[in-house]
């Protein structure tokens, strides 16, 4: 039953975003013609041949829509991630459509065009959010409900059937257990491995949660054909699951499948370039709007105490190359600068130092940092060779942090974790935001730095 309702929600999906696009190109129209005033006489743009434009254009970005999986069960799928393939794939479409119009020799308004892409754009994220919405609220009062049954009564299925029990919007209802051992947090259990066939075939779920321990990993074929005799949809969760990043990638070698247990979504290259884009043209946007504080920074370094108004710190970028960061001197000249950490109250700090420090401003050298590729706007903070070579020994997954480009401000940044504080759960937030990175938790960090996360909890001398 939950299958052929999908198949509806998704066919009436599919048709309302390619009515709510191909309304847009109405509206765009009626913006730029009627109410800002244009030279092209509306009526053209009604006509049989531009209509006929507007709905084939309609029809290729709803099955790009398709292609990208955007398609199916919302339970899931994270609404950022959406939004992001919405903008892109519409953006991509408008641009491909302007070519083809230039191409053929078509007059059109780019202005129209971009108005075009924003309320298509707009309107089908409002849409798509209204049904999510929509869908979680029936939901969690017991309609639209996929039923499954867990194979598998050890840590793995108590978690997966945890992690269910907190999401009651995704609309999942879990009619128990199939094992040879009790356990009371599964819920009901149903029969043993030797009855997994007859079970299956009497209750008909619409899907297994394959969760075997080690111990049990040997009923895994036997599960797998109680499935395929049924025409159930199985899933599974691998027994070295912990160690499995949130976005890994598979290649096949001959009859091998090999998981790449450290990919991370940057090492697409398409997100690569996106993430270095917003690099160069924030770090120049960024040392235009701050280059008058700079330059009252850099007067007032050299007032406050002898020695170069910049600090210049070899630090571990990218791949454990060093690199040299640059800094507004904070601390008197002494010899441990390329080996001391500092402190809340380190003596070495100047006043004027314990200022700039104490609001972020003699970070701002860094934008230079960040357009030469050295570091990136967002990423976790680079540190010394020294404490490098020291951390990696003792620390479990340390050297993961040098996979990205080290960063001006980060998530464990807007954490509160800076300054003289704990190394390891800075790593453990560095690690999670390269595994999870997207360009909205970038924007997200970005805003959280912005307001609040300039100010410190550093004393000012």
């Amino acid at each position: 039953m939950i299958k052929k309702n999908q198949n509806w929600i998704n066919m009436l999906n599919m048709l309302s975003d390619g009515a709510l696009i191909f309304f847009s190109y109405f509206a765009a129209a009626f913006v730029r013609f009627e109410v800002m005033g244009g030279i092209i006489d509306l009526e053209v743009l009604t006509s049989r041949q531009f209509l006929g434009v507007a709905a084939i254009y309609s029809a290729v970005i709803v099955l790009v829509y398709d292609v990208m999986r955007m398609y199916g069960s919302y339970r899931f799928r994270k609404e950022t991630q959406e939004i992001l393939y919405i903008l892109a794939i519409n953006g991509s479409g408008v641009v491909m459509l302007m070519a083809l119009l230039y191409v053929v020799r078509v007059d059109f308004s780019r202005l129209a065009m971009g108005i075009f892409w924003l309320l298509s754009s707009v309107l089908v994220t409002l849409k798509r959010v209204a049904v999510r919405a929509l869908l979680r609220y029936f939901r969690t009062r017991g309609y639209n409900q996929k039923h499954i049954v867990i194979i598998g009564s050890g840590r793995l299925a108590r978690e997966y059937a945890e992690a269910i029990r907190q999401r009651p919007y995704t609309g999942v209802n879990i009619q128990g257990y199939i094992s040879n051992h009790e356990d009371p947090e599964l819920g009901a259990r149903l029969c043993g491995f030797d009855d997994m066939g007859a079970c299956l075939a009497r209750i008909q779920p619409d899907e297994l949660i394959a969760a075997l321990d080690i111990q049990e990993i040997g009923e895994m074929p036997r599960a797998l054909a109680a499935a395929d005799k049924e025409g159930i949809h199985i899933s599974c969760i691998p027994v070295f699951n912990d160690y499995i990043p949130p976005h890994p990638t598979i290649e096949v070698v001959g009859n091998s499948k090999l998981i790449n247990m450290r990919s991370t979504p940057l090492d697409n290259i398409g997100w690569a370039v996106v993430k270095r884009a917003m690099d160069i043209v924030g770090s120049l946007v960024l040392i235009v709007l701050t280059s008058p504080l700079m330059l009252l920074t850099a007067i007032g370094v050299k007032l406050s105490s002898p020695g170069p108004v910049l600090f210049k710190q070899e630090r571990i970028g990218k791949n454990k190359k060093p690199f040299m960061m640059l800094k507004f001197r904070s601390m008197r000249v002494t010899d441990t600068e390329m080996t001391g950490w500092s402190t809340n109250s380190d003596p070495r700090k100047t006043r004027f130092g314990s200022f700039i420090r104490k609001c972020s401003i003699d970070e701002l050298p860094q934008f230079f940092n960040v357009l030469t590729g050295k570091m990136s706007l967002i990423g976790p903070r680079p540190e010394v060779p020294f404490h490098v070579e020291h951390f990696k020994e003792e620390i479990p997954l340390y050297l993961v942090r040098q996979q990205v480009r080290p960063g001006i401000t980060g998530w464990a940044q807007v954490n509160g974790l800076r300054g003289d504080t704990s190394i390891e759960e800075r790593v453990r937030y560095d690690i999670w935001y390269i595994e999870n990175w997207s360009l909205w938790l970038d924007i997200k960090i970005l805003f959280k730095t912005v307001f609040g996360g300039m100010i410190n909890s550093e004393k000012v001398n």
